[in-house]
């Protein structure tokens, strides 16, 4: 695994030299390649400038701010140099707060932060272990491609964990959102939707979170590699059904999957009760 970042966790007088590392593997995704359709030839990347359409290398490419309708200021890489914060190579812990207190809207992207060198080790396990059991969770800065980023440290699995944040000012309020309004619920709807909620109640591990589609996608790449007919499966369309209706029936299914375990235990049980009569048998013998 390849480091991305090197740098330090800080907070108070502690510092751990860390390395953070990618947290996401994307060998797993499809990627599309753009071709010429005549005779499926790699389509080239290339910038142009809009205005008198020349093809321009990175050379001839700068940053650019547009504070006013096609008027720019230019932002030169030695502009950026200047900027220089003590963030840029140390994530400084402002705080420590409960988990809970960070909306799950805020999560923008996961790395793993391990310790850089033998040294480190043993003060990464130790913010690790107290992060772990204090319930806290770290909150600091650190640049990032040219920008602070807001980030959270926390515990997972004997190691760190960090999230980038997204500024609470970034995500929009729910009352942006157009044709909510507040209904007045019925009672007995609610009663079986809060029943139906109960009965489909399961933990992560159990749920099959499989991507079908990027299966099924490259069962249809591996065909056409082979040269065998692609068949599609036709969509089944449900009947549409009033919501009590819908939540009944949808209860009545929860609880005949859940039938086979229940046959299982008295398996069991007759297998107890079968155990005394092979004892007794045993006795005689």
């Amino acid at each position: 695994m390849r480091s991305i970042w090197k740098g330090h966790i800080r907070f108070s007088l502690v510092t751990i030299p860390i390395r953070i590392y990618n947290a996401v593997d994307t060998t797993e995704t499809i990627r599309f390649n753009q071709l010429h359709k005549e005779d499926n030839s790699a389509v080239g990347y290339e910038k142009k400038c809009k205005k008198c359409g020349k093809a321009l290398t990175s050379e001839e490419i700068v940053k650019g701010y547009e504070f006013e309708p096609e008027q720019y200021v230019i932002v030169s890489p030695e502009d950026l140099a200047k900027v220089k914060l003590q963030s840029t190579k140390v994530i400084e812990i402002e705080g420590f707060i409960d988990a809970a207190e960070v909306h799950p809207s805020l999560y923008e992207a996961p790395y793993l932060a391990g310790p850089d060198g033998l040294v480190a080790a043993k003060t990464y396990s130790l913010l690790s272990e107290a992060l772990k059991a204090s319930g806290k969770v770290g909150i600091g800065k650190v640049v990032l491609r040219d920008r602070e980023e807001t980030v959270m440290v926390s515990s997972l699995d004997g190691g760190i964990m960090l999230y980038k944040l997204r500024q609470p000012n970034e995500v929009r309020k729910m009352d942006g959102v157009p044709q909510i309004e507040r209904k007045d619920v019925n009672k007995e709807e609610l009663k079986l939707s809060v029943s139906l909620v109960e009965s489909m109640a399961s933990s992560l591990k159990e749920l099959d979170l499989t991507d079908r589609y990027r299966d099924a996608l490259r069962e249809i790449i591996e065909a056409k590699i082979a040269g065998r007919e692609v068949v599609s499966a036709p969509e089944v369309e449900k009947p549409v059904v009033d919501i009590m209706t819908a939540l009944k029936q949808s209860i009545e299914q929860t609880k005949a999957k859940k039938k086979p375990m229940e046959r299982a235990k008295g398996d069991k049980k007759e297998a107890v009760e079968a155990r005394p009569a092979k004892q007794k048998k045993q006795k005689i013998a």
